[in-house]
């Protein structure tokens, strides 16, 4: 879901390589997402806000300053605790 750059609540892209990219989650509001997997590695650093990570069936939360990583293909979710904030890197490139 990308979202207008303008937009303070969104997921932006910031760069991007032939194989690898990095995005920014900016002010994510509390929710959960379902359970899912992806066809990318991901590693992710939290700027604000605090999140459920729960990767594998393994539950973590994490917080500033505090990462994170979801091999690719591992059944996933996050549960947003607090407005939330990251920037991710994918790879391959997340579409």
């Amino acid at each position: 879901m990308t979202q207008n750059t303008q937009d303070q609540n969104a997921e932006r892209p910031l760069a991007r390589g032939e194989h690898i990219a990095l995005r920014l989650w900016q002010n994510e509001e509390p929710h959960k997402k379902d359970t899912h997997t992806s066809p990318y590695e991901t590693v992710g650093y939290v700027l604000s806000g605090r999140a459920e990570v729960i990767v594998n069936g393994e539950s973590r939360v994490v917080g500033p300053g505090d990462s994170y990583h979801v091999p690719k293909g591992a059944p996933h979710t996050y549960r947003i605790l607090e407005t939330f904030s990251a920037v991710e890197a994918t790879t391959p490139p997340a579409e």
